[in-house]
């Protein structure tokens, strides 16, 4: 079993129209056994700006504090919040200089830019970086994941129907992968609100 595969994980991001989803499930598992269904993936940068951990959950959680410490320093010497691209090559290189011995993860950024244009990108575990205009995925789920978003997005849908898209790819991929599921959580974020939902899915 890979490294990538100990804990489980299924992340996700989607564009809309002027607004982003971004989605994973709760499941926190050893291999094939299950310690807790309310595991957080999902972290927020600042209000506009979020990313998701797939992969090693102390990894994940280690990177985490890590780019809030570099966040916050950019914040006092800049006095402004940093861009989604800006984050996204701040968290590439600081992946690809631990390359020979990575963070076990597989970020997935997600961020409002400039005139409220949605930027979502994935990275593997040195940084690799790989932009798109619809959705990017990650973790054990992945592969289907992509069939499901491939069968499901459609360009510039209002946050509703963004939401209601990424809530059934997540819950009909994760139904897929024994290793991720328990419970979805959902973020859609518009340029003047963020909607927290945690969706209920298969307890097994």
């Amino acid at each position: 079993m890979s490294i990538f595969e100990y804990n489980g994980s299924a992340v996700m991001a989607m564009v809309g129209k002027n607004c982003f989803a971004i989605a994973s499930d709760r499941r926190l598992g050893v291999q094939l056994q299950t310690i807790a269904t309310d595991f957080q993936r999902v972290f927020k940068i600042h209000d506009k700006l979020y990313i998701g951990l797939s992969g090693l959950a102390t990894d994940a959680q280690t990177l985490y504090q890590r780019l809030v410490f570099r966040h916050k320093l950019y914040q006092l010497r800049e006095e402004r919040d940093m861009k989604p691209e800006t984050f996204a090559s701040l968290v590439s290189a600081l992946l690809y200089e631990k390359r020979f011995g990575p963070y076990f993860c597989q970020p997935v950024i997600a961020g409002l830019g400039e005139d409220n244009e949605p930027f979502i990108c994935t990275m593997d575990c040195i940084g690799a970086k790989e932009l798109a205009k619809d959705f990017v995925v990650s973790g054990t789920a992945s592969e289907s994941l992509y069939g499901a978003c491939e069968s499901m997005y459609k360009p510039n849908m209002e946050p509703d129907e963004l939401f209601e898209t990424v809530s059934q790819a997540l819950m009909a991929s994760v139904d897929r992968d024994c290793l991720s599921g328990w419970g979805g959580y959902v973020l859609i974020v518009t340029p003047t609100e963020v909607r927290e939902h945690v969706v209920k899915g298969r307890m097994d």
